[in-house]
């Protein structure tokens, strides 16, 4: 058994992935409590009097950012599901999306003319009276 020590690097990555939720989280938190006029006087007002009626923005704010973050989170873990770790360290020398077959090189089976008919390429094309 090999004595594999991860790197901070490695160790770090899933604080990253929450970073990333919590900023996302965050950032729908933020737009949905400008949108509904958290910050505006009259809405702060209504609330203070005891007579905004509903949810208080701040509080569908918080809520929507709970939502966005735990939705973030899930989604990002279902896609590191999806990768295999072997091809994460593995080299690619090839582009990703990379076709094997090049247009350069001929296609498989017989060259065939507009008309349908097979064509050797070994024979120059003689001119039709």
């Amino acid at each position: 058994m090999t004595d594999h020590k991860p790197t901070r690097r490695e160790i770090m990555k899933p604080m990253q992935l929450v970073g990333i939720a919590l900023v996302a989280g965050v950032f729908a938190g933020i737009v949905t409590m400008v949108s509904t006029g958290a910050f505006t006087d009259r809405v702060n007002r209504a609330i203070a009097n005891g007579t905004y009626q509903g949810m208080p923005p701040i509080t569908l704010g918080l809520v929507v950012a709970g939502g966005a973050f735990i939705v973030t989170l899930l989604g990002i873990a279902l896609l590191m599901l999806a990768v295999d770790p072997a091809d994460v360290v593995k080299r690619h020398d090839t582009p990703v999306l990379y076709d094997p077959e090049t247009p350069d090189e001929p296609a498989s089976g017989p060259l065939r003319n507009a008309d349908g008919s097979e064509v050797d390429p070994t024979k120059p094309d003689a001119p039709t009276a």
